[in-house]
């Protein structure tokens, strides 16, 4: 797909600089990903405490 998009410039190239990434669409699906990823954790969390009858799974830790 091939949306058209207008990005700030100041914002794109803070993202360039603290990424290394040059390439638009690399830097795209970075922040994408990025997003997903953090607003997975975010529902995540809210859940959280929600399933009082869930089975405590035994640690591998040793």
């Amino acid at each position: 797909m091939r949306p058209t998009i207008n990005l700030d410039d100041d914002l794109l190239e803070r993202a360039r600089a603290l990424t290394g990434t040059k390439e638009m669409d690399a830097l795209v699906r970075q922040a994408l990903e990025t997003l997903i990823r953090v607003a997975s954790g975010k529902r995540l969390i809210a859940l959280g405490g929600t399933m009082p009858d869930a089975e405590v799974l035994p640690s591998n830790m040793s």
